[in-house]
């Protein structure tokens, strides 16, 4: 069975960007290097702060939609109740 990520990245400014994927390191990896055409790469979003595992894509995905859908105090209430200090989760990753 495949886990499926529902991730937050930042940048210095602490834009927030979610996203989902089924490669966590991979993606984030895009992410770093500017391969993911867009958002992430327009704001230099580059750093994993937040990721919750889901075994049903399904699931990942209304939970990627539900915290797009949140006020950023609400996002940045979600990080920090995990990560205080925005440590980059990504450093085991990649």
């Amino acid at each position: 069975m495949r886990t499926h990520y529902v991730y937050i990245l930042t940048n210095t400014s602490r834009t927030l960007y979610a996203g989902v994927t089924n490669d966590l390191a991979r993606r984030v990896q895009e992410h770093c290097e500017g391969t993911a055409k867009g958002y992430t790469s327009r704001y230099k979003i580059d750093s994993l702060v937040y990721y919750e595992p889901y075994a049903d894509v399904r699931e990942a995905i209304a939970r990627e939609k539900e915290i797009k859908g949140w006020r950023r105090s609400k996002k940045i209430g979600l990080i920090e109740a995990d990560n205080a200090i925005w440590e980059d989760l990504a450093d085991g990753l990649v």
